[in-house]
């Protein structure tokens, strides 16, 4: 009952930066974690980066040190900010919202290219 729409990825160059952002329809303030996935052609889906309610934050290794995942529970949107992007990062990147601990919100996803 949530809706969460993508935005701000594009095609950008190794070594450049993208912010990407999720908004919700609804408070987020609530919500048990706010989290970030992503999608490469012919993978599976993969963790890349959550913040909880309580703000504790964790990075899938590959992108610690480059990636900062936050949240503005004012605007209901939560933040990915990519720097030092690698040709590896390219992906459809989907913003998920957990609450009660159970039931999952996906948005639609965001691509992001990154070129050599």
């Amino acid at each position: 009952q949530v809706q969460l729409v993508e935005s701000g990825g594009g095609l950008v160059q190794a070594g450049g930066s993208l912010r990407l952002s999720c908004a919700a329809s609804r408070s987020i303030f609530n919500a048990n974690i706010m989290a970030w996935y992503r999608q490469a052609p012919g993978n599976e889906r993969e963790f890349v980066a959550e913040i909880t309610r309580g703000g504790r934050t964790h990075y899938t290794d590959s992108v610690t040190g480059r990636f900062t995942i936050s949240r503005d529970n004012a605007k209901n949107t939560v933040y990915l900010q990519m720097n030092s992007l690698k040709p590896e990062d390219t992906a459809v990147y989907y913003c998920k919202l957990r609450v009660n601990f159970q039931y999952d919100y996906w948005g639609q996803g965001t691509q992001v290219t990154v070129s050599s």
